[in-house]
């Protein structure tokens, strides 16, 4: 982000991202070695062959960002652009949050997509009067997913590797799959450790993997559950979520087989106890909705209808 200070039209830039976004207290790890000349090191991974012992220290996590906002100055005007960090496309709508003689072009709210790991211009912004200064505050969301996808009728393979095969809460569950997003989920049973399975092939399009707290209430605990985002072939995504702290066994950009082991399934964020939350995704524009799919399980075709 990037706005001169002392210009006559000034700008404030703020970024705002969201995958699940809600304050609480997530976990994340630090390490702290001394090398072999007395020297003390900070580092956000383990190194691979420290000299002395590696102290591990927990610190508090966010989710990542999936998209920032930049801001630059041009000519009297400003360009807003949205970089996504996401290795699949992304929607982003940018609002102004407050103006004074500023207008937009298009004019806010604006909408764009982004292409994986790229960047696009939101909107030019300038003053209405050229005569007259002017300031703004600007507000950008984030949506994963190209809202143009063409969802396909595929049948999906069961996305964990157990013998035993129990629903905790299916289509419609009141609990928490009643809103447009994950009405069409599935939350398998699953201990803790139970290795999780890509339910069809695709791009690893987003993960988080360092929460190892769960619980009841959702401010605290809404966006804090590890999970795997994969981008299919169609434009659809799934998502697999709760996985365990440190659960996550594929990375960001990385292809993936039907069938191939991703992760573990865990017990974090926002839930009642161990499962593995499933479920098919598609960008309506600016607006995330889940998918009914078909899935194949140890003893034929697994069917899922809505309550009644």
């Amino acid at each position: 982000m990037s706005a001169p200070s002392s210009a006559r039209f000034a700008a404030i830039a703020l970024v705002a991202s969201l995958v699940v976004a809600s304050p609480g207290a997530g976990a994340g790890k630090l390490f702290r070695w001394t090398d072999e000349n007395g020297i003390t090191h900070y580092g956000d991974h383990r190194p691979e062959a420290p000299t002395g012992a590696v102290t591990e220290i927990p610190v508090r996590a966010e989710p990542g960002a999936m998209a920032r906002l930049r801001v630059e100055s041009d000519a009297g005007q400003y360009l807003a652009w949205a970089d996504n960090t996401l290795a699949g496309p992304i929607e982003v709508m940018l609002h102004f949050s407050r103006q004074d003689n500023v207008a937009g072009m298009p004019a806010l709210p604006a909408r764009a997509t982004v292409p994986a790991r790229g960047s696009a211009l939101v909107s030019v912004l300038g003053p209405v009067d050229p005569g007259h200064g002017g300031s703004f505050e600007l507000r950008m969301d984030s949506l994963p997913g190209d809202p143009n996808a063409r969802p396909q009728d595929v049948e999906y393979l069961l996305p964990l590797r157990q013998e035993e095969l129990r629903v905790e809460q299916g289509y419609g569950g009141s609990f928490s799959h009643r809103d447009p997003q994950n009405l069409y989920a599935v939350d398998f049973a699953a201990p803790i450790g139970t290795p999780v399975l890509a339910a069809r092939e695709g791009m690893v399009m987003q993960v988080e993997s360092d929460f190892d707290h769960a619980g009841l209430n959702m401010e605290k605990y809404g966006g804090r559950a590890n999970f795997i985002r994969i981008l299919h072939d169609d434009g659809t995504m799934a998502l697999y979520a709760h996985l365990r702290e440190e659960g996550v066994h594929v990375r960001v950009g990385q292809r993936v087989r039907a069938g191939q082991v991703i992760g573990l399934s865990g017990n974090t964020g926002f839930t009642t106890g161990p499962h593995l939350h499933f479920v098919v995704q598609v960008n309506r524009g600016m607006r995330l909705e889940s998918l009914p799919f078909r899935m194949r399980g140890p003893r034929g075709v697994l069917r899922f209808s809505l309550p009644q």
